[in-house]
């Protein structure tokens, strides 16, 4: 790393990126529920970063995650949003934001999130995969309508 690298990260918790995706702005606490909607495992390739509880102007404290070589889905932003809907994405190419964007709070989720009633076909040996509906109140099941209302991120597969 040049003088001119060094100075550039100095004071950051954690180095810039030449290419990939910084999610920030993540509510407090939930990076790693971020991590896990993403799939990241440590098994995949990109290299990850993550910060919690970060001084923050606009939230006072707040999460970073930054992927290497990653660009996102918009399918995997819009599970984010359920999670933490103040988040913004950057898109980084070659040490700069190319594209920054927030995220949006889709009206149907599959495949995210368990439904906690036991009864639920999801939840058997059906080839099926969970399926909610998004409303202001919370998560409906598609299949139960059990409704889920807080505490979304311990039902996330």
């Amino acid at each position: 790393m040049n003088r001119q690298e060094d100075a550039e990260n100095e004071g950051l918790l954690v180095r810039r990126i030449r290419n990939g995706t910084v999610i920030d702005h993540i509510d407090c606490g939930e990076a790693l529920n971020v991590v896990k909607i993403l799939g990241i495992t440590g098994t995949t390739q990109e290299a990850l970063s993550i910060a919690t509880n970060v001084q923050s102007k606009e939230l006072g404290r707040k999460d970073i995650v930054k992927l290497t070589n990653r660009e996102l889905s918009k399918e995997e932003v819009d599970r984010i949003a359920l999670i933490s809907p103040s988040a913004t994405i950057n898109i980084i190419r070659n040490f700069t934001v190319c594209e920054k964007k927030g995220v949006e709070i889709p009206g149907e989720i599959v495949g995210i999130v368990k439904c906690p009633n036991p009864g639920c076909i999801s939840n058997t040996n059906e080839p099926i995969e969970s399926k909610f509906e998004v409303l202001p109140k919370g998560l409906r099941c598609h299949y139960c309508d059990w409704m889920i209302t807080r505490d979304i991120t311990s039902h996330i597969l």
